[in-house]
């Protein structure tokens, strides 16, 4: 009987030091989705997720569309991520008006959904965004192009190589952006292509790669061959263009500026392929995203914007080895010893 007792009590303490026993944290998850694999830009924004996610113990799953423009294989994703119950979803989006409804879906499950590089459309349909101010990496550029070409510039001939038909808001805000520092009226802000400057050839759309880059230009070369001044959406595209010049001996004829910072295309500013480029911060994007997901899962607290913006900003520098009065660059030293890829 008295067996019975004490072995009862015991079992009794045993369930009350078990009832005592502090949780074991959940675990946190979160997914990271970009426009493709294989972007340097992309490539370098996975490598600072996934370092960040395993200094802090995050679970992170990656994937990429197949394509810049697969819009299908980022719904999918982030899908995906709602039913593994993640936390939060990092991404770049590919159409950032189309992938809203999804979107909404995540954020009604309880996910925490922050935009990177590429500001959804509209940008209050993510939680946040961290990015670049595309805007301003545009107007570095288009200012440092008016610049160098001095009284030339109202005789320029002026081509744009874009990313998708779909015109997501990275697209639209380097272009304006571009407009603006060029002494150009961009007409609707939140529209490419309705502009009614005669020094503007066209646009033309690249998928933001190699190829689509010198299949645009050719086809601009084929609307106005005295072409001077080319904008790309990312350097990328920037190279193609080059090639598709060099392949006609017009390649000195044209200057082109870029958007990036990565490796390739800082060494491209250095040999003189490219004129000048805006370097963005990738690594810093994702990590950064990776740590507000970690933070919302232990506290349920949102990041904040920049003061004064409607944004996180991650930070611009202009790059080039030709600085123009007025207008603050550094060298490719330097972009080289921030680039990526």
């Amino acid at each position: 009987m008295k067996k019975s007792v004490v072995s009862a009590a015991l079992a009794a303490l045993a369930i009350g030091v078990a009832f005592a026993a502090p949780a074991k944290a959940a675990d946190v998850s979160a997914c990271l989705i970009t426009k493709t694999d294989t972007n340097p830009f992309f490539v370098k924004m996975k490598e600072g997720a996934t370092a960040k996610a395993k200094e802090l113990g995050v679970t992170l799953k990656a994937y990429a569309g197949k394509i810049d423009g697969d819009s299908e294989s980022q719904v999918a994703a982030v899908e995906s991520c709602i039913a593994e119950g993640a936390k939060g979803i990092l991404i770049a989006a590919s159409d950032t008006k189309g992938i809203v409804p999804t979107i909404k879906k995540a954020r009604d499950a309880g996910l925490l959904v922050i935009a990177l590089d590429t500001p959804l459309d509209p940008a209050n349909a993510a939680d946040a965004t961290f990015a670049t101010d595309n805007l301003l990496a545009g107007k570095l550029i288009g200012e440092w192009a008016r610049k160098t070409l001095g009284d030339k510039v109202k005789d320029a001939k002026v081509g744009f190589l874009d990313l998708t038909p779909s015109q997501p808001t990275v697209d639209v805000l380097r272009d304006q952006g571009f407009m603006i520092g060029f002494g150009i009226d961009p007409k609707d802000p939140n529209k490419i292509g309705d502009e009614t400057d005669p020094r503007i050839v066209g646009h033309d759309v690249t998928n933001g790669n190699e190829e689509g880059g010198r299949k645009a230009m050719e086809n601009l070369l084929q609307k106005d061959s005295s072409i001077n001044v080319i904008h790309t959406i990312n350097e990328p595209a920037a190279i193609g263009a080059y090639q598709a010049l060099k392949a006609v001996g017009l390649e000195k004829q044209v200057l082109i500026v870029s958007v990036d910072g990565g490796c390739p295309g800082v060494k491209s500013v250095k040999d003189g392929v490219i004129g000048a480029t805006s370097q963005q911060y990738p690594l810093m994007m994702a990590a950064l995203g990776v740590e507000a997901i970690k933070k919302f899962a232990d506290t349920g607290e949102k990041p904040k914007p920049t003061e004064g913006k409607s944004f996180f900003d991650t930070g611009v520098s202009l790059v080039t080895d030709k600085p123009v009065s007025g207008l603050k660059s550094i060298d490719t030293k330097e972009g080289t010893a921030k680039c990526w890829g």
